[in-house]
């Protein structure tokens, strides 16, 4: 049964579905739980006790929880946190290397085959499909940030619409106020509502004065992990 959860384990993570492993301290028995309630392990929990586990997964917490006579220990399984990069250009470069190191899974989108190369980027996951595409393909989730930094609005304009639809917990398109503001006319011309609208950084990254392509891929990251954990922080 071990070897079956671990499958099951494995299998969620690579399918990119949050799950708690939650094991009762007294029997040690073992339950894998997914966002959806499901159950499949050694012992079935109670229904009582399954909306804990749903709040540590959406809350991605762990602990030890006390229910009536018994103590569970529940760890949670989030998704890889993941960056796509919509545009093979200098600054995403310097972003890459950075976010990696951050802990992310990056992934970079450019149709330009002649600027999305492994020499340019070693040992980065390129997609060279129409970026909207590309997108809709990786199905953005709630672990996962957007960052659109070609700056050409035939690239911008589908990736954001694309990432819009998604649970993206973080959209960011590079540009000066002035290019963000067209950004948004354009998009509302073409359906996007204001509040959707709203979740695009746009100037992308948190003003820090930064003029070098690492200098401008620090705020961009730094923007990105406070979208990620600035709430809990505070809440904390």
């Amino acid at each position: 049964m071990k070897a079956r959860l671990f499958d099951a384990l494995r299998k969620a993570l690579t399918d990119r579905r949050p799950v708690a492993l939650v094991t009762d301290l007294g029997s040690g028995l073992q339950t894998l739980v997914d966002a959806d309630g499901r159950q499949q392990g050694e012992v079935g929990l109670e229904e009582e006790f399954l909306p804990q586990v749903l709040d540590a997964i959406r809350q991605d917490r762990r602990g030890i929880v006390e229910f009536y006579e018994g103590r569970f220990f529940i760890n949670v399984f989030p998704p890889p946190n993941r960056l796509l990069i919509v545009g093979a250009v200098h600054l995403a470069q310097a972003l890459v290397p950075a976010a990696r190191m951050a802990g992310f899974d990056v992934t970079v989108i450019d149709p330009r085959a002649a600027f999305a190369t492994p020499e340019r980027f070693p040992d980065t996951v390129l997609v060279t499909e129409w970026p909207d595409e590309a997108i809709t393909a990786l199905r953005p989730d709630a672990c996962t940030a957007v960052v659109v930094l070609s700056h050409d609005p035939k690239f911008d304009d589908p990736a954001l619409t694309a990432a819009l639809a998604s649970d993206a917990f973080y959209i960011g398109a590079l540009g000066g106020r002035r290019n963000a503001a067209a950004r948004r006319e354009r998009l509302g011309r073409q359906g996007v509502d204001t509040a959707q609208l709203a979740r695009i950084h746009g100037p992308v990254g948190l003003d820090i004065g930064a003029v070098t392509p690492a200098e401008i891929a620090l705020s961009i990251l730094a923007d990105i992990v406070l979208a990620l954990r600035g709430p809990k922080w505070k809440a904390e």
